[in-house]
């Protein structure tokens, strides 16, 4: 099998009604491109019969495979699995509720022939220009979002006001390099793998992203405050120098 250009990696944890028509959005633009494409859907020990779904879904599409966890470990767990598992020379991963659309790659393309390793999909306009939302968060959604953009900013990853987009895309040498070293499981693994990319000397370059918000979105209160204290260990971690960078 020949090596393919680019892998999507979705994590996914009890995804079985929003993740078909991902997949179909996902093969209808993979049929427009004249490179190869693997798809790896990573179950994250999912309760419901997100696994079964997409073992249907891979005899339609043979480029689809999928991981299948039988206990629960987080999303960041899940996508250093994909990442290190996968097999492209460029590696995304993107969420299985389709909020950033896969067609978001193309606007990436540009910075991949320009030599950068890491490319992330931002929503706020304060990274990128054309950064929006469909439909904006709710108030406590974005009043915490922001004080912790400012933590996150001071603590691990100056410059980037939206770490947690969950599109973003690696080389495979990065992708390497980066999920290697992670130790977060949690949500606050975005927040880890940029500081990891500053600390190994990347360039991150920033696309903006139409980001369509969820309602049945997994992101509930509590997260916040796991991703706060994601945040701590992480500033820990580098002062212990735990990365060996």
């Amino acid at each position: 099998m020949k090596k393919p250009f680019l892998s999507v990696i979705i994590p996914a944890y009890n995804e079985a009604k929003r993740l078909p028509l991902t997949l179909i959005d996902i093969d209808k633009w993979i049929e427009k491109q004249d490179f190869l494409v693997e798809v790896i859907v990573v179950n994250d020990g999912s309760k419901d019969n997100t696994a079964e779904i997409v073992k249907k879904f891979a005899q339609i599409f043979p480029y689809l495979k999928l991981i299948d966890n039988y206990k629960n470990q987080g999303k960041g767990a899940v996508v250093r699995q994909g990442m290190i598992l996968s097999q492209g020379n460029w590696r995304l991963f993107m969420d299985a509720d389709n909020s950033t659309t896969i067609s978001h790659f193309e606007k990436m393309l540009p910075y991949i022939r320009k030599g950068y390793d890491v490319i992330i999909g931002s929503r706020d306009s304060k990274d990128v220009k054309g950064a929006c939302q469909a439909v904006p968060q709710p108030l406590w959604k974005r009043f915490l979002g922001n004080i912790g953009n400012i933590l996150i900013q001071i603590m691990a990853v100056p410059g980037i006001w939206d770490t947690q987009c969950g599109f973003k895309c690696f080389s495979e040498r990065a992708a390497r390099e980066i999920f290697s070293r992670t130790k977060i499981n949690g949500w606050a693994f975005d927040i880890e793998v940029l500081s990891l990319a500053k600390k190994l000397g990347y360039k991150i370059a920033i696309i903006p992203v139409y980001w369509k918000n969820d309602p049945l979105s997994h992101v509930k209160l509590k997260s916040y405050f796991k991703v706060l204290l994601g945040l701590i260990k992480i500033r820990i971690n580098l002062w212990k120098n735990v990365y060996q960078i």
